[in-house]
């Protein structure tokens, strides 16, 4: 039988267009031959649905979609992932189901047992669980279908499992699959490609048993989905993959997913972080700022490393057409960050304007004479220069129907090295869960083939440039320490001493520690995120804000 995986990029409650897509790509499926098509978890409404869910309305334009979907695909069966409704007198009102359905009619349906409810995920505010573990038996094939979370929970290949519940497990002990069909939508961050293949490699190992396993595509807010559906044989091996960051079709025959004797070990491919991390930052950009309605971006360009990211990021998502980067010079600004953001831009082909603040600063400065008289100027004086841009940028994202696209990474959102209304204005952070030393790392791929972020602004100590000689490390542990700390505390949950028995000085440690706890009302008003590390600000990451914990281990 030969079988299709179609990973999707849906827009969440566009029913319509979603469902059009699966029906033209299965049609495509049908001409090459195919008698099955696999469409990933949630593909009718798009995931996460989150609180929309919580609508009836939306519930029933669900159904009515589906239902039409049904009627209308013909000539191949179709496994989707759909919102089905709990028919029992307690429990959550939904299922997050996988249903297959063929010539009209469903066939088959599979309810997610396993909800995740961590991190960026959920489930289990919306979601009953499923209970019955069964395959089915399709064109003379055995299939067991299971939803994304279910196979996630093996005692033999997980090192902390979750659940008590393992439906994997569960399914292939009691019903005997033939095929294991796992569709999904498993975001993307630093190291999940590797560890799913790893995963899936020892699963299908473990039961002698292929996989197809389907995922979804795009960008949805924060959360970003890499697609690379793949295909492991029941040895444990690799087939195929398919494309990460796009909308991609694999067209496999289930002959060839049975291979002996197994070979001595399984073929896993790598992936190149760097690489992904950029592409991934290309696509949420992207697909953030469609689906937004947004097709222009404006970017403040001050010369320094992070504004040159994300303005390569945007002008390669946007076109660079559609970019505008803008220079706003104060009195401490030097003429070489003017000029490197004018070589930026020009390496860019994007529009360049610059916008001198500096009578700007003087009348805020003399307005506020009479009270701040007799006071030193401090970090007050630095904010105004950083609020005077925002103001001024926000004014041209409104008049020229743009989305304005903040430029603070991780390393210094972590510790407040920021100002609000200020750097922190914005629509879209697309850097601020990249990691200091990651921006260099990004910087130089994007250099990789030619010099498009002038050496310059890689090679110059980082600096604010808000106050006479500023540097960020006048301030700041060296980014190498800053960022490792960052790391081991927000990402490895490690403890104050933990880190401290790392090698890093205990003063250090407390004092980052310190800044991150203070800085959490900055956080909570600031633009969106894309997030592409295993813990990032924002979604995900629920912390209080009013909080009086210091850790005494």
């Amino acid at each position: 039988m030969k079988i299709a995986l179609i990973q999707t990029n849906p827009l969440i409650g566009n029913f319509k267009a979603n469902c059009a897509k699966i029906n033209r790509l299965a049609r495509q499926a049908r001409e090459k031959g195919c008698e099955l098509a696999i469409f990933p978890e949630l593909a009718i409404s798009g995931y996460p649905p989150q609180d929309l869910l919580e609508h009836h309305s939306f519930i029933v334009a669900q159904q009515q979609a589906l239902a039409e979907l049904i009627e209308q695909c013909s000539g191949i069966a179709v496994i989707c992932g759909a919102i089905t409704s709990n028919r029992k007198s307690s429990g959550k009102p939904l299922h997050n189901s996988a249903l297959l359905f063929n010539d009209g009619k469903i066939i088959f349906t599979s309810r997610k047992k396993l909800l995740p409810t961590y991190d960026v995920f959920d489930e289990s505010r919306y979601f009953e669980p499923g209970t019955d573990s069964r395959s089915v038996t399709f064109q003379g094939l055995k299939l067991g279908i299971t939803i994304c979370e279910d196979i996630f929970n093996d005692k033999d290949v997980v090192s902390y499992r979750l659940y008590k519940l393992d439906p994997l497990a569960e399914l292939c002990n009691k019903d005997k699959p033939e095929l294991m069909i796992n569709i999904a939508a498993s975001p993307y961050n630093l190291g999940k490609p590797q560890l799913r293949q790893d995963i899936f490699s020892r699963l299908c190992a473990k039961y002698s048993l292929p996989l197809l396993y389907v995922n979804q595509v795009g960008g949805q807010d924060s959360i970003l989905f890499d697609g690379r559906s793949l295909v492991f044989n029941d040895n444990g091996e690799l087939i195929t993959a398919a494309r990460a960051f796009q909308e991609d079709m694999l067209i496999v025959d289930s002959a060839d997913l049975y291979r002996h004797p197994p070979t001595a070990t399984a073929k896993i491919t790598k992936t190149n972080d760097t690489a992904d991390m950029f592409t991934a930052l290309v696509m949420g950009t992207r697909d953030y700022m469609k689906k937004c309605g947004f097709s222009k971006g404006i970017i403040g360009l001050s010369g320094g490393i992070d504004s040159a990211l994300t303005a390569a990021i945007a002008a390669r998502a946007l076109g660079p057409e559609n970019v505008m980067g803008v220079a706003l010079p104060s009195p401490y600004s030097s003429q070489g960050s003017i000029d490197d953001s004018k070589e930026l831009a020009e390496n860019l082909g994007i529009r360049f304007e610059i916008i001198p603040i500096g009578n700007l600063f003087d009348s805020y400065r003399l307005t506020l004479a009479p009270l701040f008289a007799g006071l030193a100027e401090d970090v007050t004086e630095q904010n105004i220069q950083a609020r005077i841009r925002g103001n001024l940028l926000m004014a041209l994202a409104n008049k020229f129907n743009s989305l304005l696209l903040s430029t603070g990474n991780k390393s210094e959102m972590a510790v407040g090295y920021c100002t609000l209304y200020g750097d922190m204005s914005g629509g879209l952070a697309l850097i601020s869960d990249v990691p200091k030393m990651l921006v260099y790392a990004l910087a130089r791929y994007v250099n990789e083939k030619e010099e498009i972020i002038p050496f310059n602004t890689i090679s110059k100590p980082p600096s604010a440039e808000l106050a006479p000689d500023q540097l960020d490390q006048d301030d700041l542990p060296p980014y190498e320490i800053l960022d490792a700390i960052l790391k081991a505390w927000l990402e490895e949950q490690r403890s104050l001493s933990e880190i401290v028995a790392m090698g890093f000085e205990r003063a250090v440690v407390e004092d980052v520690i310190r800044r991150i706890k203070r800085n959490e009302y900055k956080r909570k008003q600031a633009p969106m995120g894309l997030k592409v590390t295993s813990k990032a600000f924002g979604i995900g990451r629920r912390y209080p804000t009013a909080e009086q914990f210091w850790e005494t281990l």
